[in-house]
C-alpha cells in the first residue's frame, strides 16, 4: 500500500481555534476518502502560531530556524497540503502570508492545495477566490476546485434546501482534492507532468 504526506497549515491564533478545526476536518475528509482508494495517508499539522516569532526573525535576519526550516521541509515535501487562513481584514492573515512568502516560488509547482478560511462573517467568504487562488496560482500549485469557507454560524449548522451546510461541503472538498492527489499520483507513476496554466486556473474558480 502506496503511503501518501499530507500537512495541513493552519494560522490560527488561538488555542482551540475555528481555523485548526476546519483544517482538521477537510484533513480528516481527505483521508478518509484516501483510503477507500486504498492509500495510506501520514498526516503531520504545521502551526503557524507556533512559529510566529521564528518568521520574523528569518525576515529579519535571512536565516530561518530549525523549527521554521522543518515547517518548510513538510509543506514542500507534501504529496497534499491543506491551507487554512482566518480571515484579516478582508484577506488572508499576515502571518498565513509571510509563512508562504518564505516558501520558494517554485518548490509547491504541480502540488495539490485544498483551501480553506474561516471568519465571523460569510460576507468575507470572496477571500478564497480574490486572495488564496491567486496567492496559490502564483505558486504554481495544482488547486482543488472546491475550497471551503467557515463563518461562524455555519458550525453546528446542517444548511437548508437550498445551501449545503459546513460539514457536506467539507466532504465535498476532501473528496474532490483526494481525487486530485491520487491523479497526480497516476501521473507521476507514468512518469508524466501536467501544469495548470494561471489563467486557466483563474477561468475555473469556482466560490463554494
Amino acid at each position: 500500500m502506496q503511503t501518501l504526506k499530507l500537512v495541513a497549515v493552519s494560522a490560527g491564533l488561538s488555542s482551540p481555534s475555528s481555523t485548526r478545526l476546519l483544517a482538521d476536518r477537510l484533513t480528516q475528509a481527505t483521508r478518509y476518502r484516501l483510503a477507500e482508494q486504498e492509500y495510506a495517508v501520514d498526516v503531520e499539522v504545521v502551526e503557524l502560531r507556533d512559529l510566529a516569532v521564528d518568521i520574523a526573525h528569518h525576515f529579519v535576519t535571512g536565516f530561518p530556524s530549525e523549527a521554521l526550516q522543518g515547517a518548510i521541509d513538510k509543506v514542500t515535501g507534501a504529496d497534499g497540503v491543506i491551507a487554512v487562513t482566518p480571515v484579516f481584514t478582508a484577506s488572508y492573515s499576515g502571518l498565513f502570508k509571510s509563512f508562504f512568502d518564505l516558501v520558494d516560488p517554485a518548490a509547491l509547482t504541480g502540488t495539490p492545495v485544498l483551501l480553506g478560511a474561516t471568519g465571523g462573517t460569510a460576507r468575507h467568504s470572496l477571500i478564497l477566490d480574490h486572495a488564496l487562488r491567486p496567492l496559490f496560482a502564483y505558486l504554481r500549485a495544482r488547486i482543488s476546485s472546491t475550497a471551503v469557507y467557515a463563518a461562524s454560524e455555519d458550525w453546528g449548522s446542517g444548511g437548508d434546501e437550498y445551501t449545503e451546510g459546513l460539514p457536506a461541503r467539507i466532504t465535498r472538498a476532501g473528496q474532490e482534492f483526494a481525487e486530485l492527489i491520487a491523479a497526480a499520483e497516476r501521473r507521476a507513476g507514468d512518469g508524466e507532468e501536467e501544469l495548470v496554466p494561471f489563467e486557466k486556473q483563474l477561468a475555473d474558480l469556482r466560490l463554494d
